[in-house]
C-alpha cells in the first residue's frame, strides 16, 4: 500500500486560478513537482537524483490544499509514471490557497533531442 505523510502538506499546480479543486483532481505533497504540473507539461523526468525535467512552457499557479486531507480523500493515482506515492487522486473537492504564480525554469526543459529520445522509449 503507498502511503503519505498524513500530517504533511498538499500540493496542485495548475495554469488556472482556483479557490476549489474538483473531485478526481490531482495532488501531490512534493512541492516541486506540483510546481512543474502548473506547466502543462506532457513529459516529466525524476532522475535517480530527484532532479526533475519537464517539456510545459506555460506559466501557471502553484497551491497548497486549505483543509486537512484524509485518508478517504485520497487514492493512488491509477495511471501515474511517477514513484508510488507521488501522485494522488481525490475524491471530494477540496478548497485551496495560491501560495505562488509559477514560470517554467529554463534549467528544468527537456530539450527537443531529450523529448524525441523519451517518447521513443514509450515511458512518458
Amino acid at each position: 500500500m503507498t502511503t503519505y505523510d498524513t500530517g504533511g502538506k498538499w500540493y496542485h499546480g495548475s495554469p488556472l486560478r482556483l479557490g476549489v479543486l474538483l473531485a478526481g483532481s490531482t495532488i501531490s505533497q512534493k512541492r516541486d513537482l506540483a510546481r512543474i504540473f502548473s506547466h502543462k507539461p506532457s513529459i516529466v523526468l525524476i532522475d535517480d537524483n530527484a532532479h526533475i525535467a519537464h517539456n510545459g512552457t506555460a506559466p501557471g499557479y502553484l497551491y497548497e490544499i486549505a483543509e486537512p486531507v484524509m485518508p478517504e480523500d485520497v487514492k493512488p493515482h491509477p495511471r501515474t509514471t511517477m514513484p508510488p506515492g507521488d501522485e494522488w487522486i481525490i475524491s471530494r473537492p477540496l478548497m485551496v490557497v495560491l501560495l505562488s504564480e509559477t514560470t517554467p525554469d529554463p534549467a528544468e526543459a527537456l530539450t527537443p533531442e531529450e523529448q524525441k529520445r523519451l517518447r521513443a522509449l514509450k515511458i512518458t
